[in-house]
């Protein structure tokens, strides 16, 4: 789990700052990123079913408090903390799924627009071979 949540955080960061040079090499470690989370909401899946756990269902009441949290201008990771604290193992990891399932959606949304823009802009390749033949074709003008 932590190396999964690790990881995850790691290829966002590392993705971020590649996005300046390769906007491939970006929307490659938000994949791995994604694919990160999806490791860690297995392994909190498989923690609930161990244990004998319930999952919670996406409308289970908690889950929508929690849900409309993130849609708060105000919200903070203070905001969270009822449900991080929580004494019972269900409530924290229910919570943790419900985050990685929103950190998820976002994932998609960001891969969606970085796919359209390479789609629209090229990559570093196509910009330099560009600007190569501009000026190659500046020279011979």
């Amino acid at each position: 789990m932590v190396q999964a949540a690790r990881s995850g955080k790691q290829n966002i960061a590392e993705g971020c700052m590649a996005s300046g040079i390769s906007k491939e090499t970006e929307i490659k470690l938000i994949g791995v990123a994604r694919a990160s989370l999806e490791e860690l909401l297995i392994d909190y899946q498989d923690f609930l079913r161990v244990r004998g756990l319930k999952l919670w269902d996406k409308n289970d009441p908690k889950i929508l408090e929690i849900r409309e949290i993130g849609r708060r201008k105000d919200r903070l990771y203070k905001s969270y903390l009822i449900y991080l604290e929580d004494p019972s193992e269900e409530v924290v990891a229910n919570t943790i799924i419900c985050l990685v399932h929103q950190t998820n959606y976002l994932f998609d949304q960001q891969l969606r627009r970085l796919e359209e823009q390479f789609i629209k802009e090229g990559g570093i390749r196509e910009r330099m071979f560009n600007a190569r033949l501009n000026e190659r074709n500046k020279k011979k003008e």
